[in-house]
């Protein structure tokens, strides 16, 4: 019934739906591909022998987070075939720069829409499809079990702010999850929550970011040299800032502090602004993609924060600022550099608590505060020193959860 009642109301509210869909993908600079999100995909049905599995990862966050599940897999089985999606234009760039050779198809997500679903689910007809997180969807849930494929939701998670809400309309979640064959869950709190929306048998196996994590803090890129810092000079990393709110209050709180910065927002868009306010405020900038070198740089690129969080003395991310449940510290983390970050980590609850509890992370909620806590860090090599080391023995303790859905995976491919 509540299927029924899902699609009919899809139709309905299609008038609404369909245009903030549309003005969404208009505010980025690369638009999706709507002929794939139509469920038109370029890839025909597997040969006889062959397996398939798909893998969907909503954006930048969702890819950089799936790519040590795909390397588990391609060691494990390495003859399974992998398609891999994204939502979003910045999802498949990152894909395309930073997860080659670790997919067979690389397609944009079909519209949850059941003839859109179907086509697309036609053409790849995989044995298991494996999905980052949060991205559940009715009808493509419903599709992929009536072909016969064993779902699994990997790195499963449901924050503070989504988990109210989505008790309120419990019935709907206990309906899709009928559809699902497995939940591997980040924590116990998240597979507590999946057990109250109606799924009975979630598994705790840990967060795949500290994975992908560790696996960029191995690059041995140099980047304070390609990026033109003086091997002496204080480095301060910012990452994910989403919101002016909290661009400003960092912007606020740099303006006393003495270091060359390197500044990442979370949507690439977002950079000629916030470059224009650096300009106005400290009188210069670049941007990564002219090539030009400044002692403030704002990064307009896909995939290269990760790796660039390993030249701070500090790193700075945000998310946390203002109200919208925070960014991804575990990157810095393991790297082995301190992180500040705002009140509002949320969506990294968790994680973030037990940065602070160890020493790994600082939390502040004012211009004043970062700039006194950037101040004292870059001031004191031992404190630094002594963060950072909390910093990695966390990450350390919290590896493998990348095999453990990459098994699952595969052994759904083989049934």
């Amino acid at each position: 019934m509540i299927f029924w009642i899902y699609n009919i109301l899809l139709i309905f509210l299609a008038p609404f739906w369909v245009p903030w869909m549309l003005w969404r993908a208009a505010k980025r600079d690369e638009k999706p591909n709507w002929k794939q999100r139509t469920g038109d995909l370029p890839i025909d049905p597997p040969r006889k022998g062959v397996r398939r599995v798909w893998i969907h990862a909503v954006s930048v966050g969702e890819v950089m987070a799936v790519l040590p599940i795909l390397r588990e897999v391609r060691k494990l089985d390495p003859g399974l075939q992998i398609v891999l999606s994204t939502t979003t234009s910045s999802g498949q760039a990152a894909a395309e720069e930073r997860a080659e050779g670790l997919y067979d198809h690389l397609v944009y997500f079909p519209i949850d829409v059941p003839r859109f679903v179907v086509a697309a689910m036609s053409r790849v007809r995989p044995k298991a499809l494996a999905i980052m997180e949060s991205e559940l969807w009715m009808n493509f849930l419903w599709t992929a079990n009536q072909m016969g494929a064993t779902t699994i939701l990997m790195n499963g998670r449901i924050s503070d702010r989504s988990y109210p809400r989505s008790m309120r309309i419990r019935p709907y979640y206990k309906a899709m999850f009928a559809n699902l064959h497995q939940v591997l869950a980040q924590s116990e709190t998240d597979a507590d929550r999946f057990r109250e929306l109606g799924f009975k048998t979630p598994v705790v196996v840990g967060n795949t970011k500290f994975d992908g994590a560790i696996d960029e803090a191995r690059a041995g890129r140099d980047w304070r040299t390609e990026l033109g810092i003086p091997a002496e000079a204080s480095v301060v990393v910012i990452g994910s800032t989403r919101s002016e709110l909290e661009e400003n209050l960092i912007l606020d709180a740099l303006q006393g502090v003495d270091a060359y910065v390197v500044h990442a927002p979370r949507h690439v868009e977002r950079a000629p602004k916030l470059a224009a306010e650096y300009k106005s405020k400290f009188g210069e900038v670049a941007l990564r993609s002219s090539g030009d070198r400044s002692r403030y740089l704002v990064l307009d690129s896909y995939g290269e924060l990760g790796e660039i969080y390993s030249i701070a003395d500090v790193v700075v991310v945000g998310g946390g600022f203002d109200r919208l449940g925070g960014q991804n510290i575990i990157q810095p983390l393991a790297h082995g550099k301190p992180v500040i970050h705002g009140l509002h980590m949320e969506n990294f609850k968790d994680v973030a608590a037990s940065s602070v509890r160890v020493g790994a992370s600082i939390a502040v909620d004012s211009a004043t505060e970062l700039t006194r806590s950037l101040n004292r860090l870059l001031g004191d090599e031992k404190e630094r020193s002594e963060r950072g080391g909390a910093a990695r023995e966390l990450v350390e303790r919290n590896l493998g959860a990348s095999r453990r859905c990459a098994e699952a995976i595969v052994e759904a491919a083989r049934s």
